[in-house]
């Protein structure tokens, strides 16, 4: 090929593009930063450590299809009430019963005990998950309606 078949024909393709300036360059930078950072931190805060968590200690079978979760609730802010929803399942692995233990405001680390009522007949008992939004028929500082 000779170097004139290699060359564009004129008009053809436009103008070649002329690279961006350091205007637009930093501009970009700057937007990929705080996009980094706003995913960084949103991941930290979705994924990072729970404010407050539980973990089950152990159940065990009550007569009427009833069952006794023993639970520790550990939280970052003990002066505040808590709620945390527990659960028993059948045989199947569904859900049959649910309850919402309140905690009441206390040490960082606290063992709890709720009954809970099983459709069924329960095999097993979990927390579900637990919360500081403590609805207001849960709380005990709310004074009595009615």
């Amino acid at each position: 090929m000779t170097a004139a078949a290699r060359a564009l024909p004129e008009g053809r393709y436009g103008k070649p593009s002329r690279r961006p300036g350091r205007r637009t360059v930093l501009v970009l930078a700057v937007c990929g930063v705080l996009a980094g950072g706003v995913v960084a931190w949103l991941g930290y805060r979705n994924l990072g450590s729970a404010p407050i968590e539980a973990e089950r200690v152990g159940f065990a079978s009550e007569a009427g299809n009833r069952m006794k979760l023993t639970f520790d609730v550990t939280r970052s802010t003990p002066e505040r009430p808590a709620v945390c929803v527990v659960r028993v399942r059948d045989a199947h692995g569904q859900e049959s019963g649910r309850r919402e233990v309140y905690v009441p405001p206390g040490a960082a680390s606290t063992r709890m005990a709720a009954v809970i009522t099983s459709g069924g007949e329960p095999v097993t008992a979990d927390v579900f998950g637990c919360s500081y939004q403590v609805p207001s028929y849960l709380s005990t500082t709310q004074p009595p309606t009615g």
